[in-house]
């Protein structure tokens, strides 16, 4: 047996510790390190799996999310690379050289099944792999914001850059468009934009923050972005498509950061974990702010806001288990706090790419991204998107094919991934 696996199955796999390298990687059968030497105008399969560890880890991640270990992982991706780097038609689609791979080494499904992980993901996994491959043999890699098709993969991970404090937040006001908040390490709040073709550079919005931003749009070319001030209040500052405004105070004592949705045009709800940890909403309905509203509930970490009809607003937080908590406004009235599960190391965040069709993402363990989906009939099961977070994510959607997730990472920086178009 190799690793609980029996070994038999794939020929050359190395099952003595001769072997693996000084890193822990397994070392290719001596024919292909001949057969590579062969080859000195183009990157040698080592050097491309060492750039797959490197700059796409998270698909280390994703299979180790579904149980398969990480010696297994580097036997597969080696001869992946390999099969690509000296058997394949480089001019071929991904898809294709996939598919050819499978004819040309029948025992490489039949492994995938004893293992009994998930085809769809391990399918997924490896097609990107070759087209790495593909990418770095025909000498162009990835852009830093690929756009791969409605239900592909997630991107990779990219920095954006900064140096904050907490969580940051996202909001769209039209397709391909993102605006990103944070907190500073001077408290101030900072912002940053997509518009449409390159990221701007990070800009002073000024403020004394002691929580993590809030931020939503409710029409093109409108922000509203909301903080935690110095005595605890909740502070609002917008902007209106010319200017930003100063900032306002709307009262109250929170003990979190504030979350913020809209459910149509100039009106806003805003939510935030107040004394005895519970649910309260403040809500802007298009001529003044209403008195706080008490929904209750018992919070663990900032709430999580989106609405994504006209009646309906979704609320999330953590609970008390450290599990992740739902109540939602049905039009007429609020249902009580559920349970949806998990272990949560984080605040979560929402989004919606249509009607009736959720995203939750929260921090877990190992500090890896997780995603629980409402497909609007039932919730799917987590998924791990992987990642090395130190922070709670945010989340936004400006198309029905499109998702983009933000969170702090290990240098804190702000660090994106994204999926659809």
């Amino acid at each position: 047996m190799y690793n609980g696996y029996p070994y038999y199955y794939v020929p050359y796999i190395p099952v003595n510790q001769n072997q693996v390298n000084n890193n822990g990687f397994m070392e290719p059968p001596l024919q292909y390190v001949q057969r590579n030497a062969q080859q000195t105008n183009r990157p040698s399969v080592q050097q491309i799996l060492q750039r797959i560890r490197t700059q796409h880890s998270n698909l280390y991640t994703q299979l180790e999310g579904v149980g398969m270990n990480r010696q297994l992982i580097e036997a597969f991706f080696f001869y992946l690379v390999n099969f690509t780097r000296n058997e394949a038609n480089i001019t071929m689609t991904p898809s294709q050289v996939y598919n050819q791979f499978q004819n040309e080494t029948p025992w490489f499904n039949q492994f995938i099944r004893i293992l009994n992980v998930p085809i769809d993901i391990v399918d997924r996994i490896f097609t990107t792999v070759i087209e790495i491959t593909l990418n770095i043999l025909r000498g162009s890699q990835p852009g830093p914001t690929p756009s791969p098709g409605p239900g592909q993969r997630w991107s990779d991970w990219e920095s954006l850059g900064g140096t904050i404090i907490g969580a940051p937040a996202v909001s769209s006001w039209q397709p391909n468009r993102l605006d990103v908040f944070a907190r500073g390490t001077d408290n101030a709040l900072y912002h940053k934009w997509w518009d449409g073709s390159r990221w701007s550079d990070w800009e002073s919005l000024g403020g004394v923050l002691t929580s993590p931003p809030g931020a939503v749009s409710w029409g093109p070319n409108r922000i509203d972005v909301f903080v935690r001030g110095t005595d605890n209040a909740l502070y609002h500052k917008w902007w209106d498509g010319s200017r930003w405004s100063d900032w306002e105070s709307l009262g109250g004592v929170l003990t979190s950061g504030p979350a913020a949705s809209s459910r149509r045009a100039n009106q806003l709800d805003v939510f935030v974990r107040g004394t005895n940890n519970r649910l309260y909403k403040r809500t802007w309905n298009g001529s003044r702010w209403e008195d706080w509203e008490d929904l209750g509930g018992n919070l663990n970490s900032e709430p999580a806001a989106v609405s994504w009809g006209p009646n309906r607003i979704d609320v999330f937080a953590r609970g008390q288990n450290n599990d992740l908590i739902h109540k939602w406004w049905s039009g007429n009235n609020w249902s009580d706090w559920e349970s949806l599960g998990g272990t949560l190391t984080s605040a979560p965040a929402v989004s919606s790419r249509r009607a009736n069709r959720l995203d939750v993402f929260v921090r877990g363990t190992g500090n890896r991204l997780y995603k629980r989906s409402w497909n609007g009939s039932r919730w799917d099961s987590w998924e791990s998107i992987g990642g090395n977070l130190t922070s709670a994510p945010a989340a936004v959607s400006w198309g029905p094919n499109r998702t983009d997730v933000f969170a702090r990472g290990q240098n804190n920086d702000v660090i994106h991934i994204y999926q659809g178009q």
